[in-house]
């Protein structure tokens, strides 16, 4: 399967609201946390890219009405071995693990050496 990742966020942004528009969800989060969702897809995404050696790659969001939350995760089948590093020179899934967390969220990797990788990030929606 190949992936286009836009390198404009707004090329990103605009993509992903049609997505959901396309799928029939109405996701109303605080603008920061979409933003912050944005950046998990298009930073999972590029990982996947760059490398994962994946045939494909599943992106899924959704909303946890109970919970009030969005629910963004980013599946692929390549290589696993994805971890967040602790070095304080490293960004990639660092910086998102952070940025998340700022937002009230939470943030996981699972990724076995074998694989697959699952990056997952849980979000509070606006009240």
């Amino acid at each position: 399967m190949r992936i286009v990742i836009a390198e404009d966020s707004v090329l990103l942004r605009e993509g992903l609201t049609r997505l959901l528009a396309d799928a029939g969800e109405e996701i109303v989060a605080a603008v920061g946390d979409a933003e912050t969702a944005e950046a998990v897809v298009a930073e999972a995404l590029t990982n996947v890219a760059r490398h994962a050696d994946a045939t494909q790659a599943v992106v899924t969001v959704r909303t946890d009405e109970a919970a009030n939350t969005l629910h963004v995760s980013v599946f692929d089948d390549g290589r696993g071995g994805a971890h967040i590093d602790t070095d304080e020179d490293s960004t990639g899934l660092r910086g998102l693990a952070e940025r998340v967390r700022a937002a009230r969220g939470t943030f996981t990797v699972s990724s076995p050496v074998t694989g697959p990788t699952i990056v997952t990030a849980v979000l509070p929606c606006a009240s």
